[in-house]
């Protein structure tokens, strides 16, 4: 058993965000994201974590432990508040340790060692498998690039990425409001699909269908609608 996604994939998506975060001055870095409530530290700050989280789940593999990524959710969601204040120069160094410390636990992996699961906390919630691992970490990479609001867009998203997700959107938002998306390539039914017509690029639905932004790059007959939260 291998990754479900090419490793030379999630490297490029990873060299792409160091240059990024590498770019941004301390002013920058406290600057607002996409996401509201949260900093651009905020963001990297979680990219940071995840990375940290999903390392210690693959040095688990290694060593022969079941390691959960976080011991709680709201372990989780302090550490990240306290990494996005924390000095400029130490989040940039850790973000980037971070980076180097999780591919060399990705290479580490040992033949047969992708198979099983893991746990996202350490009391209950759900099972993930482990080959999925680089496909988790490439959607955060990927995705929260584009969060930082920093020029990287999601129309800068390689093609491959973009359906990956664009159908595992269609797939998880299918028992939600009824809408169909016009894609270049077709129209593609959601949550039974007899809802308002919405068009445009399939990054540009991606990028909304994640519940980012408000539609830009898109059209809408009769409005846009509001699809609630992504699960």
């Amino acid at each position: 058993m291998t990754p479900d996604v090419p490793l030379d994939d999630l490297a490029d998506a990873t060299h792409r965000l160091v240059r990024t975060v590498d770019g941004l001055d301390d002013e920058a870095l406290g600057g607002p994201s996409v996401l509201p409530s949260w900093s651009r530290a905020h963001v990297v700050a979680h990219l940071t974590l995840n990375a940290e989280a999903l390392e210690a789940v693959l040095r688990g593999v290694v060593e022969g432990r079941d390691v959960p990524m976080y011991l709680s959710q709201e372990v989780r969601d302090a550490a990240v508040e306290d990494l996005a204040v924390a000095e400029r120069t130490a989040l940039r160094e850790r973000f980037m340790a971070s980076t180097t410390h999780f591919w060399e636990a990705v290479v580490a992996v040992p033949e047969g060692g992708w198979q099983g699961e893991f746990r996202r906390v350490a009391s209950g919630g759900e099972l993930l498998q482990r080959v999925t691992v680089p496909a988790m970490r490439r959607l955060e990479v990927e995705v929260h690039h584009a969060d930082l609001g920093t020029g990287y867009e999601p129309a800068d998203w390689p093609e491959p990425f973009v359906d990956e997700v664009f159908n595992r959107l269609v797939h998880d938002r299918d028992g939600g409001v009824p809408v169909m998306l016009r894609t270049p390539d077709g129209d593609v039914p959601l949550g039974g699909g007899a809802g308002p017509l919405v068009a445009g690029s399939r990054a540009d639905l991606t990028w909304w269908l994640l519940g980012r932004g408000a539609g830009a790059g898109l059209t809408a007959d009769p409005a846009l609608p509001d699809l609630g939260r992504w699960r």
